[in-house]
Formats: C-alpha cells, sequence, structure tokens
C-alpha cells in the first residue's frame, strides 16, 4: 500500500467495482495501489493541529498534483500562519527507489533534500512523519485478509487487512492494519503498530468520502498519535477542489520551490 495517501489522499480514485471471487490480502492492498487517480489535481488544503488539551492550529495550504504514467507528483505551499508562510515541499514518485522529496524553508533560505534519515520526523509539525507521506509498494509487506466484510468507521462493506513489512528494519512500524471499503477501494481506517511497544500508536480516519466527478474523494482525514493524544485534521471542500484541469508545469519545477513565482 501507498502511504502517500495522509497528505494526498484528495486525489483518491475512480471507483471499482467490487471482485466477485473471494479476495486475499494482497489483492485488496494492490486494489487500493491502483485505482486510477486524476491526471491533475488542485486543492485548498486546511491543516489543524489539535493538542490533547484541545487547542488548536490552523494552517492554509495550496496543493498541486499530477499523476503521468501511474507515478504521482505532489507540491504544496504552506500560506498561514506567518511561521510558516512561505515553507513549500514536493514529494516525487519514482518507478524504483523512494520517494523524491524537497522542502523549502525561509528561514533557511534553499531548497533543501529530505533524507531517507528524516523518515521518522513530523512533517510539519503534524502527526504525519515523512515516512508516513511516503509511498510504499505493496510487496513491501505480506497482507493477511483478516476478515472479507466488516463495518468500519461507518462503511458496511469493509475488507479487514494485516500489512506485515518483509523487512522490519526498514519499515516504520511492526505492522498496520486497514479496512478498505470495497466500494471504492479507499482505506477508509488504519491502525499503525508501534515496533517498541507492539501496541497501536497511531490511527488513520477518513472521517468524510465523497464522489467528485466520479473520483472518491476523502473531505476530511485525521490522524491521531495515540502515545501523545495529539491530532491532525486536513480537510478540504468542494468549491477549492478540481480534478483533470491542466497544471502549468512550472509549478512541479525547483525553481517554483525555490522562489514561489510561476512564469504565465
Amino acid at each position: 500500500m501507498k502511504m502517500t495517501k495522509f497528505i494526498v489522499a484528495a486525489a483518491a480514485a475512480l471507483t471499482v467495482g467490487t471482485m466477485a471471487f473471494a479476495l486475499d490480502g494482497r489483492t485488496v492492498m494492490q486494489n487500493a495501489d491502483d485505482v486510477k487517480k486524476p491526471a491533475f489535481t488542485r486543492a485548498q488544503v486546511k491543516m489543524v493541529l489539535i493538542e490533547k488539551s484541545g487547542a488548536k492550529e490552523e494552517r492554509i495550504i495550496d496543493e498541486w498534483g499530477k499523476n503521468e504514467g501511474g507515478l504521482s507528483t505532489v507540491v504544496m505551499q504552506f500560506n498561514t500562519p506567518a511561521s510558516v508562510k512561505g515553507t513549500r515541499f514536493s514529494q516525487k514518485e519514482n518507478a524504483s527507489g523512494p520517494d523524491t522529496k524537497f522542502i523549502f524553508l525561509p528561514d533557511v533560505g534553499t531548497v533543501r533534500p529530505v533524507a531517507a534519515s528524516q523518515g521518522s520526523s513530523s512533517f510539519m509539525g503534524s502527526d504525519a512523519t515523512y515516512d508516513d507521506m511516503s509511498t510504499r509498494a505493496v510487496d513491501a509487506d505480506t497482507h493477511e485478509l483478516l476478515a472479507e466484510k466488516e463495518a468500519k468507521n461507518g462503511f458496511a462493506n469493509c475488507a479487514k487487512v494485516k500489512s506485515t513489512p518483509k523487512d522490519l528494519k526498514e519499515a516504520q512500524y511492526a505492522y498496520r492494519i486497514s479496512w478498505v471499503d470495497k466500494d471504492t477501494w479507499v482505506p477508509v481506517y488504519v491502525e499503525m503498530y508501534s515496533k517498541k511497544t507492539g501496541k497501536i500508536c497511531k490511527t488513520l480516519e477518513v472521517k468524510s468520502l465523497k464522489v467528485i466527478k466520479g473520483y472518491p474523494t476523502p473531505l476530511i482525514n485525521e490522524m491521531t498519535n495515540l502515545e501523545t493524544g495529539h491530532k491532525t485534521q486536513l480537510l478540504m471542500t468542494e468549491d477549492r477542489l478540481k480534478f483533470d484541469e491542466p497544471i502549468n508545469p512550472a509549478y512541479f519545477s525547483k525553481g517554483f520551490l525555490q522562489n514561489g513565482k510561476v512564469s504565465k
């Protein structure tokens, strides 16, 4: 399964009918990975950081995405608050090997690569790490079907799958349990288990899902760190979401990351 889906979940998938034959765990996760994505996606995302006390901080992000040959690229620009304004981030999925990530921090003043050693670091103060956002190949894990049909999180027709890394050293979690809505093949609830304790350490929940222009689109996602009590919500509205409208290639350039400008 590709874990890019936390921030890029808005660019979810064309509806695929439920398989007529009995499923296995790998087939479920391959279906979730293979759903067709828009050629282009543009969105404005509200990120809400929620402390255990209930205190909130909101961040507004512009996001541009494209999909070419089944490989996704996403660029984000933080617009508010002032403490993160002008921060830009890009992530490009590669046919082989890890995703390529770059970040521009205004205080640093230059575009820098995000190293693999930073994978467990928080992305911009959220509960998602850089590894949570990264593409993960289906066959990097073994997948056990725990239930072919189980209700979860308001979705009645979910397949429940346990995904265990084949190489535990390179993985962030001991394993993940996913509930995948078989009507859309969108993972609507994911539990992540700590390598240190063996207990659930995070959850990722789709709280609102709507089909827009044929694409099942999570409009509200929430990630919870159960060890700290901190939460991160990502919220989108239809009026600030566009699919399949061409985007100026300059948005995906290193120049845009550096200066935030696009020539028309």
